[in-house]
């Protein structure tokens, strides 16, 4: 049930501006979606509703060639000749397939990344990326402290917390860092077990598992997205309570998540397209920060491995699934 609505603010009047826009002209736009993320999608509804609400309508002035890797890099870095010899006005790319799109075209590129785009090598300052990339990042230290703030009120006798992590990931090191930093503060000790393939997750499960940790924090990153029902699955089967970063982990079967809204920021993201399809450089459209979080809880999961969710912290969450 429902605690407080999530809005998503889309900026009205421009998109009524960029809408007449779009529906005003003959030309008809091509858009090349390349994800490693897992069918069905979760997240392109969200961004061809923001192209909708711009005047973008699909059969009518707007296309989408869709390109999927689940879960896979190396295989979208083998698809890379035929991507980049895609027509395509614009190209829309998210986690790993970032990195595989880098060096590889001068299109325009719009991004949805977990981690450091200035890191990842797509930016040269989150203000002014001054390449041709520019999107949305959701990194932010400050949720990674939250989140152990939060599981720690949830789980006021937490004495170990695991950290299940993607060592590759852009930013997981100031990540690891911050959240070291909020753990020390509460007196909480880390298992750190990082992965740095795909293959190495249920390496880094098993040291989850014998680690004696009492609870577990899953850091976001697309690997550990596509992969989510199986972290979820084992936090289960092992009775862990699960901390993660985005509500489609809980929506998987994890126990709680405080994160921003990824299908909002898709809706959003598509005011960055009509900019970059009427023209702008991208390198001069800053990357775009979530200002606002959500907190989930699973009620059904909470029940899967007893544990009693405290009622203040039911009355905060923004969402509970039951």
């Amino acid at each position: 049930m429902r605690r407080r609505e999530f809005i998503a603010a889309l900026g009205f009047s421009t998109a009524l501006g960029s809408s007449a826009r779009a529906q005003g002209s003959t030309r008809s736009y091509s858009i090349l979606w390349v994800s490693t993320e897992a069918q069905p999608d979760p997240f392109i509804a969200g961004f061809r509703e923001g192209m909708e609400a711009h005047g973008y309508v699909e059969g009518r002035n707007l296309s989408f060639v869709l390109r999927y890797a689940p879960g896979d890099p190396a295989a979208l870095q083998a698809m890379l000749p035929e991507l980049l010899a895609t027509p395509a006005d614009l190209i829309v790319s998210s986690g790993p397939a970032i990195r595989a799109m880098r060096a590889a075209t001068q299109k325009p590129v719009l991004f949805a990344v977990s981690g450091d785009p200035v890191e990842l090598g797509v930016a040269e300052s989150l203000a002014r990326p001054g390449r041709n990339f520019t999107g949305s990042t959701f990194l932010s230290l400050e949720l990674a402290q939250k989140r152990v703030q939060l599981i720690r009120e949830l789980l006021p006798d937490l004495r170990t917390l695991a950290i299940l992590s993607n060592a590759n990931h852009p930013g997981e090191q100031s990540e690891h860092e911050a959240t070291k930093e909020a753990a020390s503060a509460l007196s909480i000790r880390l298992a750190y077990a990082p992965f740095g393939t795909p293959p190495e997750i249920d390496g880094a499960l098993e040291r989850v598992r014998v680690s004696g940790a009492d609870a577990m924090l899953v850091f976001p990153d697309a690997v550990t997205m596509v992969h989510r029902a199986k972290i979820a699955a084992f936090a289960t089967a092992q009775r862990l309570p699960s901390m993660f970063g985005w509500r489609e982990y809980c929506d998987a079967g994890g126990l709680a998540s405080y994160g921003s809204n990824q299908r909002a920021t898709y809706v959003r993201l598509a005011s960055y397209a009509d900019r970059l399809l009427r023209g702008e450089a991208p390198g001069g459209l800053p990357v775009e920060q979530p200002t606002a979080f959500e907190f989930i809880l699973n009620l059904k999961a909470a029940k899967a491995i007893g544990v009693e969710i405290p009622p203040a912290l039911l009355a905060r969450a923004d969402e509970v699934i039951e």
